[in-house]
């Protein structure tokens, strides 16, 4: 999204916050999952998505046609967001289902938060998406984008019904059945970290050699706090290959402190 893009989603999530402020978990899951069937509408009706992002017509008729489409087969509260959402400014017609995907996921961990279960949420999703990483096959067919989203929601449904949180399930079967997945742990991950952030937290991915102590962690989790200037989370892997110490990533920055970086820039060296 450009910058006028971004600010008709900041606009959009402030109405958001107005709407499910104090609500119950039950309400907001069902919302959530309003939210996430209009933006499944929208990726699938062209046409639908562009006037509702047409800046030639008038905001008014663009919540309008909002209003017509939707009254009566969803919640009014959903009405009103999704009037809001037509009413702003977007520079695409996808920024405006890439907005509705945010804005339902958000809702779905307001859900979470009212539920008591955000860091469960967060859990969760983060070792889901550690499944997703060590199975090839599984990350083949949640991110083939010509795979039928029925079967992938049959599969996710064998994976994860009842195992998890009903607010996993659902962010997981919405973000993994859209159209255009691209690479599926990548979404989940981004999931998990945006329920790190709703908890005021940075993320910090970790890869050892071995598992980690609690000791240990709280003292890595020490150190980043100290070097990022926020509270930082750690998601922690277990991988024999780095050999020793650790590789931690923290948005786009890699620290590879990793023997096996170690012994590959040593080789390059020899062979420079």
């Amino acid at each position: 999204m450009d910058a006028s893009s971004r600010e008709a989603l900041t606009l959009s999530r402030e109405r958001l916050a107005e709407t499910t402020r104090g609500a119950a978990g039950p309400g907001l899951l069902a919302f959530a999952d309003e939210l996430f069937a209009v933006a499944r509408l929208l990726d699938g009706q062209v046409t639908l998505r562009r006037a509702l992002s047409d800046p030639a017509a008038k905001p008014a008729d663009r919540a309008g046609l909002a209003a017509r489409i939707l009254g009566g087969r969803v919640s009014e509260a959903t009405v009103d967001l999704v009037q809001t959402v037509a009413r702003q400014r977007w520079s695409r017609p996808l920024d405006l289902v890439e907005a509705m995907e945010a804005l339902a996921t958000e809702a779905s961990l307001d859900a979470a938060e009212a539920r008591g279960e955000l860091e469960g949420v967060e859990d969760e999703l983060f070792r889901f998406g550690r499944i997703v990483a060590g199975d090839a096959e599984l990350a083949r067919i949640l991110s083939d984008d010509k795979a039928p989203a029925e079967g992938k929601t049959a599969l996710l449904d064998r994976l994860v019904s009842g195992r998890v949180s009903p607010v996993s399930e659902q962010l997981l079967r919405n973000s993994l059945t859209v159209r255009h997945v691209g690479n599926a742990e990548n979404r989940v991950e981004r999931l998990s970290e945006a329920a790190s952030a709703r908890r005021g937290r940075s993320v910090a991915h970790v890869t050892s050699a071995v598992p980690l102590t609690a000791q240990q962690e709280q003292r890595l989790r020490d150190v980043l706090g100290r070097v990022y200037g926020r509270a930082i989370g750690l998601q922690v892997t277990v991988d024999p290959s780095v050999l020793g110490g650790l590789v931690v990533r923290v948005g786009d920055e890699v620290i590879d402190g990793s023997i096996a970086n170690r012994l590959e820039t040593a080789g390059r060296r020899l062979t420079g």
